[in-house]
């Protein structure tokens, strides 16, 4: 099975949510009572995660809390705008904000709160509450994962102003979607980034029912400030692991997850062919061999660039990801398509990642390397021998791995495949004592996030110093350091475009990292109860459970059958 690494590397962005391993024993069973078999007379809406027994703690800021590991947080916390994560250029829909305002240079931003709203105990949502909002992330390090540099923070009647010390272009859509707490109840709180929270007050449509290490409740209040979504209950089940929580989706027992299911189509599609649906939509996010670039001689960009000439991106989506996980990434340029269409600069929109044997060995001889039958040897006369190394439990990377071991013994480079264990590598990859691994990076509203997160110098750190947040591979770049920063703090969208542009040509002339597959915040789900969820041709919001828009999709479902 596969963890979706946030916690320890410290992850942020459309990446932070997914499916962690557990060790335990059992099936977390959960039953679907309250769902008619015809779906005319359903209540109950059964979601699933494949996370282990929880701890109750239905505190929204912490990501290894039960609220954020089953999902349900976005059930009871609202954001301010609600934005699209997989359209996320695309202007977000109002929410606990009817309107919002940024100045020119993005250093300065105006909200109007929505009148009328109502906490689940009953009080008015204020604009003081939402000042508070960020108000708590300012004072407190520990809440404000994106490092947003707070300036001012005003509430006057229902407006709230805000300023920060430097533009913010490349953070607005993580400050719009900035969940909503009550001032009233948060105030108490000792110490908000690590305290318990086991009563949670939201504006959302749910409260929790009850809680039980293997079941979380949540039932729907009696008002809203919208119309009440049709689904009564919903029933969060975190099962043991991937076999379990798959099993509970092939009977029905679970309706909705994201899980990587190796064989899906028999093992999920075929069980109930009319209703198992699956939809995994790419978003600005991607996953790659990120090499160490202090290693040699792979701290030349040739060697790099012939990797990436023989690796073969549609096998590792057919096998590794089992034709449906992660989309392949077929630009050059490392951006995903079709969400970052609109991204890629002209000279790059139509060089397109392919196989090419003969370009790679010419790559690499005219770098001074030399193919002595299958063994490549470095100018020095040295075999090229590589260790590709993910941990032994993440099934779909390590098949990656073979894949690409496969590839790159066509120019002579011995691979071998390190099934590690898990802790272990983390702390590898996070000091650098690594060839070779298959590795995420951050997601966003733009590319920019993930070169930052691949390129920038700001981040770099020398091999043995871990507690790293980027640039695992150690690439040292000024000028790709520079472009970031030109981007991040544009005055206009040429200069943006502009620098953009130049890392897109560093990425392509240099590689830094080899991007085989897209991220991607999708869903497996059931329409035999339930109907209303995005797909291909309704792309409202991510199929994802613990993704925000979860809330939206959870709005739009009604009961099948229903007129």
């Amino acid at each position: 099975m596969r963890a979706r690494r946030t916690v320890a590397l410290a992850l942020t962005g459309l990446l932070a949510a997914a499916a962690l391993a557990a060790c335990s024993s059992g099936d977390g069973n959960s039953g679907s009572s309250g769902n008619n078999g015809s779906g005319t007379a359903a209540t109950v809406l059964n979601i699933g995660m494949p996370n282990g027994p929880q701890t109750e703690n239905h505190n929204p800021f912490l990501g290894s809390s039960s609220g954020a590991s089953l999902g349900y947080r976005w059930m009871i916390f609202e954001p301010l705008v609600m934005i699209n994560g997989i359209k996320p250029t695309e202007p977000g829909k109002p929410w606990l904000a009817t309107e919002w305002k940024w100045d020119a240079n993005y250093t300065k931003l105006s909200l109007t709160v929505r009148e009328g709203v109502k906490f689940s105990d009953g009080k008015p949502m204020t604009a003081e509450d939402v000042a508070y909002s960020f108000q708590i992330r300012k004072d407190n390090e520990g809440l404000n994962q994106d490092a947003i540099p707070y300036g001012t923070i005003t509430a006057s009647g229902n407006k709230v102003d805000l300023t920060f010390t430097r533009s913010q272009f490349t953070n607005q859509n993580k400050i719009l979607t900035v969940f909503v707490i009550p001032k009233h109840q948060w105030s108490t709180i000792k110490d908000p980034s690590q305290d318990t929270l086991k009563s949670p007050i939201g504006t959302g449509p749910y409260t929790v029912k009850s809680f039980t290490p293997q079941t979380t409740t949540l039932t729907l209040r009696d008002s809203y400030w919208q119309d009440l979504p049709k689904v009564k209950e919903l029933r969060y089940t975190s099962y043991n692991d991937n076999n379990a929580q798959t099993t509970a989706l092939a009977n029905g027992a679970s309706e909705w997850s994201f899980v990587f299911v190796p064989n899906v189509k028999a093992v999920y599609q075929d069980k109930d062919p009319k209703n198992h649906k699956l939809w995994f939509p790419a978003n600005l996010g991607i996953h790659g061999l990120w090499i160490n670039t202090t290693r040699k001689p792979f701290d030349n960009p040739a060697v790099r660039r012939a990797m990436n000439l023989v690796i073969n991106r549609d096998d590792i989506f057919m096998q590794g990801e089992a034709g449906y996980f992660y989309p392949k990434v077929e630009s050059m340029t490392g951006i995903p398509t079709p969400a970052g269409e609109s991204f890629i600069a002209p000279e790059y929109k139509d060089l397109k990642h392919k196989v090419d044997v003969d370009a790679a060995k010419k790559e690499l001889t005219d770098a001074g390397f030399k193919l002595e039958g299958d063994v490549l040897k470095d100018p020095a006369g040295k075999p090229v021998t590589i260790t590709l190394t993910d941990p032994a439990g993440w099934s779909d990377y390590i098949t990656d791995l073979e894949i690409i071991k496969d590839n790159l013994s066509t120019i002579g480079i011995k691979a071998t495949v390190d099934k590690a264990n898990q802790d272990a590598w983390f702390k590898n990859i996070d000091e650098g004592n690594f060839d070779a691994a298959m590795h995420w990076t951050n997601g966003g509203a733009t590319p920019y996030d993930i070169y930052q997160n691949i390129m920038d110098g700001k981040i770099l750190k020398p091999v043995g110093k871990g507690g790293v947040s980027g640039n695992y591979g150690r690439f040292n770049s000024p000028e790709a350091t520079k472009a970031l920063d030109q981007y991040a703090n544009a005055a206009d969208d040429a200069a943006r475009t502009a620098a953009l542009n130049t890392l897109q040509k560093i990425m392509v002339e240099q590689m830094p990292i080899i991007p085989t597959s897209a991220s991607n915040v999708g869903g497996l789900y059931s329409t035999k109860n339930w109907v209303g969820w995005p797909d291909e041709q309704n792309q409202y919001g991510p199929a994802q459970p613990t993704q925000q828009n979860a809330l939206q999709i959870i709005l739009n479902l009604k009961p099948a059958g229903s007129q």
